[in-house]
């Protein structure tokens, strides 16, 4: 198992930093790793909400699943990802500091099956992979695009 964990700053309100990141549907706009996500659980985003997610260059046989397990608006997101070749169980929390956002993750990350060779390459490379995801988010919401 690998931990990865760090924070970021984001110079917007928690409660848009937090709504963003809870709709897994956003994460292609700031992430360009995945190219698609979309929501296959019914009803409004919230403890249960289930999203579909595909990696760059993975195609369908790369689809992850993602259900929030706990949903505490606007400070916490507890999720699960599952998919052929990963497992990710973590939290998201979110703290209003001056400046902004200070939006912190805390993930432990398994590669299943044949993937599992690559363990050592996670270890070095996920916390780099994970930290771009997140200031991804912050170039985003701090640009006005929303």
């Amino acid at each position: 198992m690998t931990r990865i964990v760090g924070e970021v700053t984001i110079d917007a309100p928690v409660v848009e930093v937090f709504d963003m990141v809870a709709d897994e549907r956003n994460e292609p706009r700031y992430n360009p790793r995945i190219v698609r996500a979309e929501m296959v659980s019914e009803g409004p985003i919230g403890t249960g909400s289930r999203f579909a997610a595909v990696p760059k260059g993975m195609g369908a046989k790369g689809e992850m699943t993602l259900e929030l397990v706990e949903y505490d608006r606007p400070h916490r997101l507890h999720s699960v990802v599952r998919a052929s070749y990963l497992l990710v169980d973590g939290t998201l929390t979110f703290d209003e500091v001056e400046g902004g956002t200070r939006l912190r993750w805390d993930w432990d990350t398994v590669l299943l099956g044949w993937s599992r060779l690559l363990s050592p390459v996670l270890s070095v490379f996920g916390r780099g992979w994970e930290r771009r995801n997140w200031v991804g988010l912050k170039k985003y919401m701090e640009s006005g695009r929303l």
